[in-house]
């Protein structure tokens, strides 16, 4: 099984960043949160308080403001574009993409690629509220074992070091950058 993170390593760009702008040009009424959502981006980022799932459910409340589904079907209409190519001619039956991205967000771009696999975090639609972590770095391991028991990695591509966990029990890992793929090179291993 090869695994594949999904923000800049296949999707060339953050999705949710991307659908937040999209939805923020749709939904004007979005900018009445712009002081909450700098609040919880000072307090985590800056003070280091709070979790990243609590910053990112407070970002998330943008979502109260959308028609999500139109949103999001017409969000792909306009990005499918930037589904990598290197993706496109390497793409197995058995594909896993695991991402931080919401599930709701990647599902319907998964489906139409025939990706059939998807592990992402759980976001509801209509209210930003999260079940469980952010998946995101060993959060990605858990729930990894937790829906494929006796599975292996034979190859595991991603765009950040905070996926070490992920390239570490993989067989080969490759680090992307744009369309450009380089073996892992994992970050403070001891010598």
């Amino acid at each position: 099984m090869n695994v594949y993170d999904f923000d800049k390593t296949i999707y060339d760009g953050d999705s949710t960043a991307n659908f937040y702008l999209f939805s923020l040009k749709r939904h004007k009424k979005i900018l009445t949160l712009f002081p909450s959502l700098v609040s919880a981006f000072m307090s985590f980022y800056v003070f280091h308080r709070g979790t990243k799932t609590v910053f990112k459910q407070k970002m998330y409340r943008f979502l109260t403001f959308c028609d999500i589904d139109k949103d999001v079907e017409d969000f792909w209409k306009e990005n499918k574009s930037k589904i990598k190519k290197y993706y496109i001619k390497q793409q197995k039956p058995d594909d896993l993409i695991i991402s931080a991205s919401p599930e709701f967000l990647l599902k319907p771009i998964c489906r139409e690629l025939k990706i059939n696999n998807l592990i992402a975090s759980v976001v509801d639609p209509k209210t930003g509220r999260y079940s469980g972590e952010n998946c995101h770095g060993e959060e990605k391991v858990r729930r990894f074992y937790n829906e494929f028991s006796n599975a292996k990695i034979d190859e595991f591509y991603s765009d950040s070091h905070s996926d070490d966990p992920l390239a570490k029990i993989a067989v080969k890992a490759f680090m992307v950058n744009k369309n450009k793929l380089s073996p892992w090179q994992f970050k403070n291993v001891p010598e």
